[in-house]
């Protein structure tokens, strides 16, 4: 299908009495940064201003019971399902074209990485998309939307298989981290009118690789709502993790309680938290360590566990919808990340008056003011563990910061207004 979006389709869009129609297409609805900005867009949106469309390729994950009710959730696309199944599952049910496109993805990524000499790199998921999408159908052929967003990488679906006055693409991480390829991404960006980034830090490192689309570029925040992550944090949650804690030689009567959320993914560096965690105890600091999350690196976390003896300091709480109840429960909120776009888990602690301490990653002075609303503590083993251990004993600072907490504002649902500007005559 033709491309519709262009550099002409900037402009409002003039309306009768029908609200503008809006399109979005995100893979899954798995428990995630990215998947929860989503709902905390969808929950912001005023339904009298806009009529929304939601496809969720796979209806899969625990934020689907998240969808508001105004939301119009669009029927399961069985192709679209397969384009993260197990390939020899899609084989055995037919879907031969997927399966060879998948293959050649995975050919294509391994031809690269050869050239460059690189053990892995994040381009696997556009050649997959370059490789699958002539093989989709169209969605809602019918309809041609006010706007179509597309809110995750890749964006080939929304460029090729819908029709829309407008285009725009979100931007979810730190792209001066990751290795891609910009000739065969270049292209894709290229056919969106917005590429709507969600921090200035995740701006600058999407430059670096695509200087020449700076004239496409929105700020715009993730939606976070102050009220409804306090609510969630008052409901009841399953504290039996602590119980790991207990019976520890030498245990005092009140353990530093740090918390992570977030996926067990080499970019969140939890496998290297057990490391930071270690060298405190080995300070005599009495610390218990727990991790909201679930992700592929889970093994490696729990071999890291294993050889550091960190069992009774250092706990994976498992997968949970509802994290806020486990950051509201610790005393200092904890992000180990080698890199990020913007972690939307800073933000809620912050939200919640929890100290927050984040590792020194290119985009971390876009996530708190240092000093103020939190502290940045170095990116490696020991530099992280001696920063943390000193703000663990500096109690002065820690009140500071919740002082002003306390009278900061950190919720934005006013972002919305820039999707009104553009689609409201």
């Amino acid at each position: 299908m033709k491309n519709q979006s262009s550099h002409q389709n900037r402009q409002p869009i003039k309306h009768g009495t029908t609200p503008p129609r809006i399109f979005i297409a995100i893979q899954y609805l798995e428990i995630g940064g990215a998947e929860r900005s989503l709902i905390g867009l969808l929950n912001a949106l005023d339904y009298s201003r806009c009529q929304v469309d939601l496809f969720v390729y796979r209806h899969s994950g625990e934020f689907m019971n998240l969808i508001p009710k105004e939301v119009n959730l669009l029927p399961e696309v069985k192709k679209y399902t397969t384009l993260t199944r197990p390939i020899r599952k899609i084989i055995r049910e037919g879907y031969w074209d997927i399966a060879a496109g998948r293959i050649a993805a995975h050919l294509l990524d391994w031809c690269y990485r050869k050239r460059r000499k690189a053990k892995e790199s994040q381009a696997i998921f556009q050649y997959v998309a370059d490789c699958t999408t002539p093989f989709l159908p169209s969605i809602n052929e019918g309809r041609t939307y006010d706007l179509a967003i597309s809110f995750l990488t890749p964006h080939n679906i929304v460029r090729d298989k819908v029709k829309a006055q407008q285009k725009w693409a979100w931007i979810h991480t730190d792209y001066s981290f990751i290795d891609i390829n910009t000739r065969r991404e270049l292209p894709v960006w290229g056919a969106f009118g917005r590429i709507i980034s969600i921090s200035e830090s995740v701006s600058k490192g999407f430059l670096s690789k695509f200087p020449s689309l700076e004239c496409k570029l929105i700020l715009m925040e993730n939606i976070l709502s102050e009220t409804f992550i306090r609510e969630q944090a008052e409901l009841p949650f399953d504290t039996s993790f602590l119980q790991a804690f207990e019976g520890r030689e030498g245990q005092t009567k009140h353990p530093v309680l740090l918390c992570t959320v977030g996926r067990f993914s080499y970019p969140k560096a939890i496998d290297r938290a057990v490391y930071i965690c270690r060298q405190l105890v080995q300070q005599g600091i009495d610390v218990c360590w727990y991790v909201v999350g679930y992700g592929g690196d889970k093994p490696l976390i729990r071999k890291a566990i294993a050889e550091t003896g960190m069992e009774k300091h250092f706990v994976l709480a498992g997968k949970q919808m509802n994290p806020y109840p486990y950051i509201k429960a610790c005393d200092i909120y904890v992000q180990p990340s080698r890199y990020e776009g913007k972690a939307v888990t800073v933000r809620e602690a912050q939200i919640l008056g929890k100290p927050v301490v984040i590792t020194r990653f290119p985009t971390s002075s876009s996530q708190l003011e240092e000093g103020v609303d939190g502290i940045i503590i170095p990116n490696n083993v020991e530099g992280a563990a001696e920063g943390l251990a000193q703000f663990i004993a500096d109690k002065r600072q820690q009140e500071a910061i919740k002082a002003q907490l306390r009278i900061r504002h950190y919720g934005n649902e006013k972002e919305v207004g820039k999707i009104y500007s553009a689609i409201e005559g």
